[in-house]
């Protein structure tokens, strides 16, 4: 097969964690026997500097023309920076807003695994980090009342605000569809977290997805009000494969699902549009204080990657074959900085550069 990625560097740190997941990427597919190419684009502060703005059309272009999309970080420190200082919409983050429109990137896929080597950094109770978990949240991300309309206004002398959430049937069922797809390469089990007990569009979302799951018999559905969703999550993560949910739900129980990871220099994710296209990238942020110093942790995007392999490309063996030597790698006692802020003796400290290296040589085919 012939891979035609597009890679987004981007800022901080971003440049050093995408070098190393093509560095994986790349004996994955000699391995494999794939073909893979790589374009490089600028978006972000580093775009700014060079063009004046976050994103160009070309590189929505780019972006466009490859199968999928790898990105690294993007921004910088918003005291410091003089990206900072300009106005919102000219500002390294609006670019991949803007992207991620230009590409109808409509769902947010975050895994949240907790590695058994590092379950002492789990907060949650001894018992339940040695049960282990191992979900992902599906979040709607282009819906819902982050895109309603919003105003403030005085009415009877004070101040009223109002932000409207509106869903269309089409946005749930496109989100809906896509769960159970994912939930087939997974457990099986989907979750749909709402609050329909108050909410309209919650009942309506709840009425679609049960229409959805009619066309998907192996995978089991339950749905959950998303104030319990919460509390299950610290009491009982273990329960939980894949959890369906809307846009502003999502966003908050996907942030509550990557800390009780420990680390959220290890969780992926993944942006996806109705085709098999997707644009994937590391749930943290570019770490301006320590870029080019070969202390990144470049797990998330190499994770990141294995996603790209298994959703974009439905390459399910080789994006197995990442995940397992992360886990060799880790089992092995080799630990970048942050995994081990309390315990450095007991691991052997590796920087960015020699994590990506230990991750490829460990890749089987």
């Amino acid at each position: 097969m012939k891979l035609n990625i597009t890679c987004i560097p981007g800022d901080g740190i971003g440049p050093e964690i995408v070098k190393e997941a093509k560095k994986v990427l790349d004996k994955v597919c000699e391995k494999y026997g794939h073909e893979i190419s790589y374009k490089d684009v600028l978006m972000g502060g580093c775009s700014i500097d060079a063009y004046g703005v976050p994103l160009t059309e070309e590189t929505i272009a780019a972006a466009k023309a490859a199968d999928a999309v790898l990105m690294g970080s993007i921004g910088g420190d918003t005291s410091t920076s003089p990206w900072y200082k300009l106005e919102p919409a000219k500002r390294p983050e609006a670019g991949l807003l803007g992207l991620r429109k230009a590409l109808n990137l409509f769902a947010n896929l975050r895994p949240a695994y907790l590695y058994p080597e590092l379950k002492e950094a789990c907060p949650l109770k001894k018992e339940e980090a040695e049960k282990g978990f191992d979900m992902l949240i599906m979040r709607e991300l282009t819906g819902g009342l982050y895109f309603g309309d919003r105003y403030t206004k005085e009415v009877d002398g004070e101040l009223v605000a109002t932000d409207t959430l509106v869903y269309k049937e089409s946005e749930i069922r496109r989100i809906a569809i896509k769960a159970f797809e994912v939930a087939r390469k997974r457990r099986s089990s989907v979750i749909s977290v709402d609050k329909a007990n108050v909410l309209d569009s919650s009942r309506l979302w709840r009425k679609v997805v049960e229409e959805v799951k009619k066309d998907y018999p192996d995978v089991s559905l339950s749905h959950m009000l998303v104030d319990n969703c919460a509390m299950q999550l610290v009491k009982n993560p273990s329960s939980f494969d894949v959890v369906l949910t809307e846009n502003m739900f999502g966003d908050i129980l996907s942030d509550e699902a990557s800390m009780i990871t420990g680390s959220i220099g290890m969780l992926p994710s993944a942006s996806l549009n109705d085709s098999s296209f997707g644009l994937y990238e590391p749930s943290h942020g570019s770490a301006p204080d320590i870029a080019g110093k070969d202390l990144a942790n470049p797990i998330a995007t190499i994770l990141s990657a294995a996603m790209m392999l298994r959703y974009s490309f439905n390459l399910d063996k080789e994006a197995d074959a990442i995940e397992e030597a992360v886990k060799k790698v880790l089992k092995e006692g080799y630990r970048t900085k942050d995994l081990c802020l309390n315990d450095e003796d007991a691991f052997e400290i590796v920087g960015c550069v020699k994590m990506g290296d230990l991750i490829a040589e460990r890749i089987s085919g």
